[in-house]
């Protein structure tokens, strides 16, 4: 069975002192909750003092982004071996706010996840269509052009350990969310495309997720799913109350 995750972006959000005050209270809204890997995602200033606090906890560290080289002259750039250093174990790849404002392609989001793997970082890695390519009919061609730029970098023995997020572009921050069988039914089309490079058995070990306006009043149906393991959540991971109802809504019983 597929461990269910609930990973939280905090996007570029809450200072050190902040961040402090959010994940101790969220540390305690979550203690013994099994049955679910709990993620948060501070933003990089943030990092180091929030893996202080969940040290010993059900919560695991994640980033929200990495470059694809280890070291170098690459000014502004954080690279994995970094993140390992200060503790993460997730990195959030290919999120569509990386994509939109920043113009990452789906080969440099493949790169990245081929680094992360090699150095051990769990890759959390976007895909997800914009409301014109979803009105037109674009969503199956966008989703497995994204998903197949990943396979000429991840080898069989590796590509289990892949998360995927399928975040509909048209739902983050929007306040409106796909239905959970229309996400279930592109969840499956994913975990397709993966039996088809991989094998059933592999493409059935990895986890997707959905993200998009996932809050409290949601979180269950998209659960319900056969196919959901999880969710990316954006806003609703800066209220603890709120966040920790979300994970408990994900765990298995």
């Amino acid at each position: 069975m597929r461990v269910p995750v609930i990973a939280g972006n905090w996007k570029m959000n809450k200072n050190i002192v902040e961040s402090v005050s959010l994940v101790k209270e969220l540390r305690d809204f979550v203690r013994g909750i099994e049955g679910v890997d709990i993620v948060v995602c501070p933003p990089f200033t943030s990092l180091w003092v929030v893996k202080e606090i969940i040290n010993g906890t059900n919560i695991h560290l994640g980033a929200q982004n990495m470059f694809w080289e280890t070291k170098g002259a690459f000014t502004g750039e954080t690279s994995p071996p970094m993140l390992k250093d200060v503790g993460c174990e997730y990195v959030i790849l290919g999120h569509s706010e990386r994509r939109q404002y920043f113009k990452e392609t789906s080969e440099e989001v493949a790169r990245k996840t081929e680094v992360a793997l090699s150095v051990n970082l769990m890759p959390i890695v976007c895909v997800g269509e914009n409301l014109e390519e979803k009105e037109s009919g674009k969503t199956e061609s966008i989703i497995e052009q994204e998903i197949k730029a990943l396979f000429p970098k991840i080898d069989s023995t590796l590509a289990a350990r892949i998360i995927i997020a399928y975040e509909p572009i048209w739902a983050i921050g929007t306040g409106r969310s796909s239905s959970s069988q229309d996400a279930n039914l592109i969840i499956k089309f994913i975990r397709e495309l993966f039996s088809s490079k991989y094998g059933s058995k592999i493409a059935e070990r990895i986890r997707i997720l959905y993200g998009g306006s996932v809050d409290t009043k949601n979180i269950d149906e998209f659960m319900n799913e056969s196919d959901i393991d999880g969710a990316l959540v954006g806003g609703a991971s800066l209220n603890t109350l709120s966040f920790s109802q979300i994970v408990k809504a994900a765990k298995i019983l």
